[in-house]
């Protein structure tokens, strides 16, 4: 498989036992949406050449519900350019000016997050250095040259050794202060918005060109990230990635890593899923990623995390190929022929589980977490329409399908409500009609409601999906 790279995000917390599977999950940040799919890909630049993306499969829009912090964006960042040496604001964590950076960042704040009401996500992305000392290689070793001097210049008889150990208590320290205030700060002034650092935790589980690759993080990784207790503490989402090769191993372990390091505050809040996503190629900007591929990415952090109440995909696909104009018109093209449809299909198949199975009061995870078992919608039973720009879902579940969900799904309950996963013999008993919806222009849900058999064969609740524009909320009646 080539070399690509998928941006994974997730926003996990702790959560108390509450039924049969020893957790519960809150609320969905949308309502009856256990999988959702977002939009984060400015089109201005697209406009200027009259070529429209259709995004109507998508729940956001740019400027509505991610705000990402880049290393100009908030406060006073302390780095280094690597190319040219030359220091920002100190250089390093220890020469920051903590105060005159909070300040700048709450300024920061009010700009980009105007609204002190919206919900929304908060992606803090500081990628110039780590705030472990010992992660800081290959080309972050400066950080730890820089700071060894810093020791040195204030304390000449101190040899190398024992700057070095100093250097990085100091280290360590000035980053912690610096993010968590940051985060601090995002919380207090947009408690609405889910802050947390983009690529944290990160579980380094590279040699995938191994042939015995598992995709595990090591022993020294978990214990690492067990110091960034604070970190943890701090975040109200966790932002790990993932690369495409080999991703169901890669994904996997690092959802559980990020679960893991979710659990260590131990608070009872919840917060949903979210994946960052980049459906191209990293070395090959023209290539897209097909079906099946983007089955690869999309399906292990949609039915298989544990702690959570919603997945959330964020999309963000780099205008970069040359000239621009033919980066629009195939992202265009891709958006209509692959992507929308695709999107259309997992998120009612998602829904379609939750209504049908968990009684509309929870989310599916797979009984097997390591196994296969996607949620998909049978062709044979299902297809995706697009009529202006709409994408619907024609069709009802076969005895079949309700069969396999049954067997090979579990439900995890929102916070508060009773999901028992209904048996076979009750997803068989209903042969009677579900609803129908359609979206008005003001976005509010207009249901409509009919009871006649549409199949002789007893089935639960034959229902008709309309799905328009990715939002879908059928009753079982």
């Amino acid at each position: 498989m080539r070399v690509g790279e998928v941006h994974f995000q997730v926003a996990l917390r702790q959560l108390p036992c509450c039924n049969e599977l020893s957790f519960c999950l809150a609320s969905p940040l949308f309502e009856h949406q256990p999988f959702i799919v977002t939009w984060n890909i400015p089109d201005l630049v697209c406009k200027r050449y009259n070529i429209s993306l259709d995004t109507s499969a998508f729940k956001g829009v740019p400027g509505q519900f991610l705000s990402l912090f880049y290393t100009d964006r908030l406060g006073l960042y302390p780095h280094i350019d690597l190319k040219s040496r030359k220091e920002f604001y100190g250089g390093i964590p220890q020469r920051a000016n903590l105060k005159a950076s909070l300040e700048k960042a709450r300024a920061d704040i009010n700009y980009y997050i105007p609204s002190m009401t919206n919900r929304g996500l908060a992606v803090i992305d500081w990628e110039e250095w780590r705030p472990l000392w010992d992660r800081n290689w290959g080309t972050k070793r400066i950080y730890q040259t820089l700071s060894v001097a810093h020791v040195m210049q204030a304390n000449l008889s101190l040899s190398v050794q024992q700057a070095t150990v100093k250097a990085k208590q100091q280290f360590q320290e000035a980053a912690r202060n610096l993010m968590s205030g940051m985060l601090a700060l995002g919380r207090a002034m947009r408690p609405n918005y889910l802050w947390g650092f983009y690529l944290f935790p990160n579980c380094y589980n590279y040699g995938w060109k191994d042939q015995h690759y598992t995709g595990q993080c090591s022993k020294e990784v978990r214990r690492q990230n067990d110091e960034l207790l604070w970190l943890w503490e701090s975040s109200t989402a966790l932002y790990p990635s993932v690369y495409l090769q080999v991703a169901a191993l890669m994904v996997r372990n690092r959802v559980q890593e990020a679960l893991r390091v979710s659990a260590l505050p131990g608070w009872s809040a919840t917060a949903p899923v979210f994946v960052y996503m980049r459906p191209v190629f990293v070395d090959d900007n023209k290539r897209f990623l097909s079906q099946p591929e983007l089955t690869v990415t999309f399906m292990p952090t949609m039915s298989a995390c544990k702690f959570v109440s919603t997945t959330i995909v964020i999309l963000f696909i780099p205008l970069s190929i040359s000239p621009l104009q033919l980066s629009c018109e195939a992202l265009s093209f891709y958006l209509t022929s692959t992507l929308n449809p695709y999107i259309t299909n997992v998120t009612t198949a998602a829904q379609l589980c939750s209504d049908f199975l968990c009684r509309g009061n929870g989310r599916c995870v797979r009984k097997n977490y390591k196994s296969s078992h996607y949620l998909h919608l049978n062709p044979e039973s299902f297809r995706v329409v697009n009529t202006q720009k709409r994408y619907f879902v024609l069709g009802s579940p076969s005895l079949a399908d309700l069969k396999s969900l049954s067997r090979r799904f579990n439900c995890q309950c929102y916070k508060g409500l009773k999901c028992t996963p209904r048996t076979y013999k009750e997803l068989a008993k209903s042969n009677r009609a579900g609803v129908y919806f359609s979206l008005e222009s003001n976005l509010e849900t207009k249901f409509q409601s009919y009871h006649t058999s549409i199949n002789p064969t007893p089935i639960l609740a034959s229902v008709l999906y309309l799905t328009v524009f990715g939002l879908i909320r059928p009753l079982i009646l």
